[in-house]
């Protein structure tokens, strides 16, 4: 390449001297400056004279030239460049200079009088170029290149791309950098490659053949256009990975194996097939499908990943009965796409896939009976009374249809059903009750064994679903938290909140009504409810008036939405509480006292009916009472009335009983019975009269005999939740006038009824 050397001649015009805004005036030239030439690495001898420079004012001031800037007294290369004759302005450089460290120097020019050392002109700027010649080669950022290419790679396509870098100056010769194929190892010639000259990509000509030629070496020089031209040389190695051109295939055409029915079985067939890829690629590497002969879902195929063999399993038990064979066609291919390549081009192929064929021959077994259908649902009403039919259980053998089939119940955990061992009909024992805690969401489990007459005998499942639809058994009771309520005597009216429970279903539970019971006594003027018609499941209890501290009992009825009611007894414990708002604990436990009541009442009954007979003794004396009221033998039970008991607290023999704190409570009595309708009156009025016979006949009283009053011996302690002795009884409403008429007035104490029942002497 031709080399030039390049003059360079730079004419500068001095700007004109003035303030500015003013019009700029044409002036002479006062800077000259010969051509200064100054090539990289160039090799002196220095100093060497690179040009001169004139001012044309030193014809009439006596100059001094000076230089200063980069290369001079500053970085970079201090020292580079200098002026030797100050009057005549001769530049010099020292040493050579490396374009590719410092392309340019910009220096400045200044013209001084000698005399006075003043600067008597502009600075003349120049901007020094070094002229760059071909000293670096093009450069490889590595020497060695490993790239891997797939054997189906398609002709024509880049594979890899080579850069270089010229430190050369750009856009010259020197940097233009030109690409050639030195060699190919192997050199084959249906396999090879080439270059592109400009760009450096390096592509595929014609097909590459693992099995022929696994790896290739090439080797590509880098050339630029400098004089004297430069290069470097790298080394592309080149291995082919091993792609899919051969379709693999089984060894054998047709398979026969025999499966027994009813089994589920992995692995009962190996189908070994011959690839001619690399062994573990995904060339290789098969993947085989049941083509035909599958349509129920039997069987499955999947692929050995150490032997590259099919595996055929049975995943869905054959039926002898159903279909006693079974043809399989089985295909198989690579998991990468086969190709094929001729004469340096990618050539489609037709078939792409072997198969084989597989005969399986079903072996009959012994199947377990089979229920028709396997499960059901049968509805029926909550409550259910024994003997009622639910259904049938239906099974039958599939090996025969005279096979003897046994029913066996295997699951009812609330004991409710039989079911019967020939026919499989399912009836109930024991009434049934939606809310035991085996129904879930209203439905019942039962499981029937069917079990057949075979060797070994089978058995077979089927499942009633039992339905309960709920019916309106259940009434209404108050939440636990509801029974037993405590309130301070300074809280006045304060709300007392009941809430109540139904365990029916809608539409047999709430919204609830609430309703005092008016049949006792004065309970409407001492309480009253306050519905919460928004919940409908709560009501509130409150005082109408101020109560003392104690104990009460307010009866109420409490209806679901069909108005199915039941009678509910509220608890409430009225406390001074001296030490806050909270009611304070006494020594004895108010739960204990509720559950022990019933049990106090009836001691002090008895006691109350013995201590008027005892009276009646103490007042007659020890003659016999006879024959007022017949023998009978009826029910051994003792019953006081309200007035009665009232009587034989207040007065007798000495005091027997009197607890502290009593109030009068005859609107919120005690009762034993919980559900409505109440106990018939008839009955009630023949148990008072059978009492009082079995109380009063063969009493001895003893006239003129005064005798001594009882005498309280031992005091059992507070009875404060006996209210009334009448509490375990009835009240004496629920009497019929004819009854109290003929046992004596309300007002007439045991004595006097005693005295009119006397038998002469």
């Amino acid at each position: 390449m031709d080399t030039s050397v390049c003059a360079w001649l730079l004419l500068l015009l001095s700007l004109p001297q003035g303030q500015s805004h003013q019009p700029l005036h044409r002036s002479k030239r006062r800077w000259v400056l010969t051509t200064l030439e100054l090539q990289e690495e160039d090799p002196g001898p220095f100093p060497k004279l690179v040009g001169e420079l004139f001012n044309n004012m030193s014809k009439n001031v006596s100059l001094m030239y000076l230089i200063r800037g980069p290369g001079v007294d500053e970085f970079p290369e201090i020292g580079l460049f200098s002026i030797e004759d100050r009057q005549s302005g001769k530049i010099y450089v020292h040493r050579p200079v490396d374009r590719e460290m410092t392309p340019s120097f910009m220096v400045y020019f200044d013209a001084v009088d000698r005399s006075t050392g003043k600067v008597v002109d502009e600075s003349l700027i120049f901007n020094i170029r070094i002229r760059d010649v071909n000293d670096h080669a093009p450069q490889f950022p590595e020497k060695e290149f490993s790239i891997t290419v797939k054997e189906s790679q398609a002709a024509g396509q880049p594979i890899f791309q080579l850069l270089t870098v010229d430190l050369d100056q750009e856009n010259t010769p020197n940097s233009q950098v030109l690409y050639f194929l030195v060699s190919q190892t192997p050199l084959l010639r249906e396999s090879g490659f080439r270059i592109d000259l400009i760009s450096g990509e390096v592509r595929l000509s014609g097909c590459l053949h693992y099995e022929t030629a696994p790896r290739f070496t090439l080797i590509i020089r880098a050339s630029d256009c400098g004089e004297p031209s430069l290069s470097s040389t790298a080394t592309i190695h080149i291995s082919v990975e091993d792609s899919n051109n051969h379709m693999p295939t089984f060894t054998d055409d047709h398979y026969t194996i025999q499966i027994s029915e009813g089994q589920v079985e992995r692995d009962v067939l190996y189908l070994p097939v011959h690839d001619g890829d690399s062994p573990f690629t995904p060339a290789w590497r098969t993947q085989f499908n049941i083509w035909d002969g599958n349509e129920e879902g039997h069987f499955d195929i999947t692929t050995d990943p150490e032997t590259n063999q099919g595996l055929l399993s049975i995943i869905k038990p054959l039926d002898y009965e159903t279909q006693v064979a079974h043809s399989l066609l089985i295909v198989v291919e690579n998991q990468e796409q086969l190709f094929n390549c001729q004469e340096g081009q990618l050539q489609p192929l037709r078939k792409a896939m072997a198969s084989t064929t597989v005969s399986v021959q079903v072996l009959d077994t012994n199947d377990p009976p089979a229920f028709h259908p396997r499960s059901f649902i049968v509805s029926e009403e909550d409550g259910a009374w024994p003997a009622i039919q639910l259904g049938y259980f239906n099974a039958t053998d599939p090996d025969r249809a005279d096979s003897q089939i046994r029913y066996e119940l295997v699951r009812d955990p609330e004991n409710w059903v039989t079911v019967d061992e020939k026919s499989g009909e399912v009836t109930t024992k024991r009434q049934i009750d939606r809310e035991s805690p085996h129904v879930n969401g209203s439905f019942y489990t039962i499981v029937v064994h069917a079990i057949d007459n075979g060797l070994p005998p089978l058995t077979g499942t089927g499942t009633l679903m039992l339905f309960l639809y709920d019916v309106n058994d259940n009434a209404p009771i108050l939440q636990p938290h509801s029974r037993h309520l405590e309130i301070c005597e300074s809280a006045g009216n304060k709300a007392l909140l009941l809430e109540a429970e139904d365990a029916d279903l809608d539409p047999y539970a709430g919204p609830f009504t609430f309703d005092l019971d008016s049949d006792q006594g004065d309970v409407r003027e001492i309480w009253m409810l306050r519905i919460k018609q928004e919940e409908g499941h709560s009501a509130e209890l409150i005082m109408r008036r101020s109560l003392p501290p104690g104990d009460y009992l307010v009866p109420l009825f409490i209806g679901d939405r069909q108005g199915l009611a039941q009678k509910q007894t509220v608890h409430v414990r009225i406390c001074s509480c001296p030490s806050g708002s909270d009611c304070e604990e006494h020594s004895d436990p108010g739960l204990l006292w509720w559950a022990l009541s019933p049990v106090c009442a009836a001691v002090m009954a008895l006691s109350a009916s013995l201590l008027g007979l005892l009276r009646c003794y103490c007042v007659f004396g020890p003659k016999r009472l006879r024959g007022f009221i017949p023998s009978d033998s009826g029910h051994q039970t003792l019953i006081v009335s309200n007035e009665e008991t009232k009587a034989l607290s207040a007065q007798g023999c000495g005091m027997f009983f009197e607890p502290r704190g009593a109030k009068n409570l005859t609107s919120t009595p005690i009762y034993l019975e919980r559900m409505v309708p109440r106990r018939p009156l008839q009955l009630t009025e023949g148990r008072v009269v059978e009492m009082w016979s079995q109380k009063l006949q063969g009493v001895d009283v003893l006239e003129g005999d005064t005798g001594d009053l009882p005498h309280v011996y031992r005091e059992e302690g507070e009875c404060e939740g006996a209210e009334t002795l009448s509490s375990l009884t009835f009240l004496e409403q629920d009497l019929s006038s004819e009854l109290l008429d003929s046992s004596g007035s309300k007002s007439t104490p045991p004595e006097a009824m005693c005295f009119t029942s006397r038998v002469p002497s």
